[in-house]
């Protein structure tokens, strides 16, 4: 493994990080209701679990799903209804005023644990980026580092967007805005559980 490697990954992380997700909006809506340590924090917690996901697949845990389907199905329901309940909680707070969270920043973190928990295809993504892109034959260092590297670069990339989406123009955009995108918000992640659930 060399740096080459590296700088591919990060360019398809970025690439699969940009393409707006489950994970991605449920950062940005947070960051927009509960502020930049609040969106901050959930984007720790979405990249812990990303990390997570890429040392079960380093460690292939992809294929202990693919032997035991249940496991892999059991996960995935679980998953598909926190998106749903996220959504639910979305659509009915829509018409809530935005208010100073009392909340700790450590449920923000587990709220992003737990969304990036609900979607076990990305330990399957991650098993073939990392197939295409690293050589056989990686030591327990190397893929520890290929780990701490994704979860870094997910958290250098949820901090920046929490930073920018907090500023005082965004968020009066946003306080305008809020029923509408909360709603949106909502129906896309319910749509994205409903499909997870559905999905053979």
């Amino acid at each position: 493994m060399d740096l080459d490697h590296i700088i591919a990954f990060n360019l398809a992380l970025l690439a699969a990080f940009a393409s707006p997700g489950p994970a991605l909006l449920y950062a940005v809506r947070t960051t927009l209701g509960r502020g930049r340590a609040a969106g901050i924090a959930t984007g720790c917690g979405l990249a812990t679990m990303a990390a997570i996901w890429t040392s079960m697949a380093l460690l292939g845990i992809d294929g202990l799903f693919r032997l035991f389907p249940w496991a892999y199905t059991t996960i995935k329901i679980v998953g598909a209804l926190y998106l749903i309940y996220v959504a639910w909680n979305s659509w009915r707070g829509a018409l809530d005023p935005i208010s100073e969270s009392s909340q700790p920043n450590a449920r923000a973190f587990v709220g992003g644990l737990l969304v990036n928990l609900a979607n076990p295809k990305s330990v399957l993504f991650a098993a073939a980026v990392l197939v295409v892109i690293f050589p056989p034959g990686l030591t327990m260092t190397q893929k520890a580092m290929i780990a701490t590297n994704h979860l870094l670069v997910e958290i250098v990339a949820y901090t920046g967007i929490a930073i920018v989406l907090s500023t005082q123009s965004v968020a009066r955009r946003y306080i305008r805005a809020k029923k509408w995108l909360d709603r949106i918000t909502a129906i896309i992640l319910g749509g994205l559980g409903m499909r997870l659930l559905l999905d053979r």
